[in-house]
């Protein structure tokens, strides 16, 4: 076996997991990989495995460092609606300027690609969108505690809306949508809920 101590393999990792977040799973080539990272195609299955591992790897150290902190930032506010609405500020943020701008979403763009049909990659999707899910409801029902919401508006069913409507955020964003349109469709939904545009 390679003597894998001569690299960092949390960098090679980041680097790993910004190719797959760039391109997807079916685009990006071990060489790809090889010619990224520096490292050998031995060095790098010894540590992590084939390709597949590779990206299993990479989404769950995406969601783990970028995901969750936005998610559970969302579900410890207790602000209702303004904390659905500075989560929606901050992600269109992130997809519309700056290092990452355009990339999207890599848990959302495995949704879209083929990597998808591994059972997996399945599992880490549904439990991303389910940790969003319960932080967005759980937004709404302190929205709800506090009075915000409209008449007859169905937290849970609301939830689902908005955990879409991230998803819209992050694939609209990677096809170049601009922060301002984005933000708008947002207010919009929020005005809906009962909530005050712009957040």
């Amino acid at each position: 076996m390679p003597d894998i101590k001569h690299f960092d393999p949390d960098a090679a990792l980041a680097t790993v997991e910004r190719l797959f977040w760039e391109r997807g799973l079916a685009a990006t080539g071990i060489q790809d990989i090889v010619t990224a990272t520096g490292l050998s195609r031995s060095s790098l299955y010894a540590t992590f495995g084939g390709k597949r591992e590779l990206y299993l790897a990479a989404l769950r150290r995406y969601r783990e460092r970028r995901s969750l902190p936005m998610i559970d930032r969302l579900a410890e506010d207790g602000r209702g609606l303004a904390a659905v609405a500075d989560y929606f500020t901050r992600l269109i943020a992130t997809r519309c300027s700056g290092e990452h701008a355009r990339r999207g979403c890599m848990v959302v763009n495995a949704h879209a690609g083929t990597e998808n049909g591994d059972p997996d990659v399945r599992e880490i999707l549904d439990r991303h969108h389910g940790q969003l899910r319960e932080a967005l409801h759980g937004a709404l029902l302190d929205a709800r505690e506090a009075g915000e919401l409209a008449p007859g508006v169905d937290p849970a069913a609301s939830a689902d809306l908005l955990v879409l409507l991230a998803y819209g955020v992050n694939l609209r964003s990677r096809a170049g949508a601009d922060a301002e349109s984005l933000g708008a469709t947002v207010a919009a939904t929020l005005t809906t809920l009962g909530g005050r545009a712009g957040g």
